[in-house]
């Protein structure tokens, strides 16, 4: 993670992120070759209660302000927030990842767009989830206890779509026994950062928000 320059925190950027993409920021970063990013995460499982996030995040802005940063990036895309997240951003002049999911800023948000009708029965699989599956996954959904409620969550779905960020043949071989855990048809894409990486590659550059 960055230090902090406590005496240059204006002109260091605040990321406020989602715990599921808190490695692949970081890497970014890394890949960038610049201390510019100061990260801090909210709970990964707010991807399970997405009305979490909205006030965890407002709190999160006020105290990077109180903490002396005027960069701040929202490191969330909409998540299932019903708009709520977007009025956050808004009261506080600051900006989020476009999309609509993390799946899609990873795929590309237009051609998320582009190619939406194709994934209305797909179960997106990233680093982090064939990294966390079990706890992310099967032990909240209550698998673990009962196994025959898997037919009744994924009944709707056709295939799990891994989106790799990185080639790591571990991942992808998680993946796919997720896939199979699931009863799904496995494919695999290389998508990498996708949208992630464009959008921290501005912030660093663009003296502020």
């Amino acid at each position: 993670m960055a230090k902090t320059n406590i005496n240059n925190k204006q002109e260091k950027t605040r990321i406020i992120a989602c715990g599921m993409i808190a490695r692949e920021v970081l890497a970014i970063n890394e890949q960038l070759g610049t201390d510019s990013f100061d990260l801090k995460c909210l709970p990964a499982d707010f991807h399970h209660h997405p009305e979490r996030i909205a006030p965890a995040m407002n709190k999160a802005i006020i105290r990077a302000r109180e903490e002396g940063y005027e960069n701040i990036i929202v490191g969330y895309a909409e998540c299932g927030t019903g708009g709520k997240l977007d009025k956050v951003c808004e009261k506080h002049g600051v900006e989020r990842i476009k999309g609509p999911h993390c799946f899609s800023f990873y795929i590309g948000n237009q051609q998320f767009i582009d190619r939406d009708g194709d994934f209305v029965t797909t179960f997106f699989m990233t680093d982090f989830l064939a990294r966390h599956f079990e706890n992310f996954l099967i032990k909240p959904l209550g698998l673990d206890r009962r196994p025959e409620l898997r037919d009744i969550y994924f009944s709707n779905y056709s295939r799990v779509l891994y989106l790799a960020q990185t080639d790591d043949r571990e991942l992808d071989k998680k993946a796919e026994e997720a896939a199979k855990y699931l009863g799904l048809k496995y494919e695999r894409i290389s998508t990498g950062y996708g949208d992630l990486a464009t959008t921290l590659a501005q912030f660093p550059h663009r003296g502020g928000i």
